[in-house]
């Protein structure tokens, strides 16, 4: 997945983010982004997500976390 930077996201480069790579979360996917993953979020923080359908309750596993956005697929 490939995603260019937009917006704020008000986390940047400064604090822990609140997904760890590896981890699993339950998240609800809410859109749909331009490349067709899924974006979920926790605690604000994006998530793209492969696969992933808007509607969508699913478990998820972190697979990168950046400045920006985590990237995951389905459990």
């Amino acid at each position: 997945m490939s995603y260019e930077r937009r917006g704020n996201s008000g986390f940047g480069n400064y604090g822990p983010k609140p997904v760890e790579t590896g981890k699993e979360y339950d998240v609800q996917i809410t859109e749909t982004s331009r490349q067709g993953d899924g974006i979920a979020r926790v605690q604000g923080f994006v998530i793209f997500v492969k696969n992933g359908k808007v509607g969508q309750t699913a478990k998820v596993k972190v697979t990168n976390v950046g400045s920006r956005f985590a990237t995951a697929e389905l459990v």
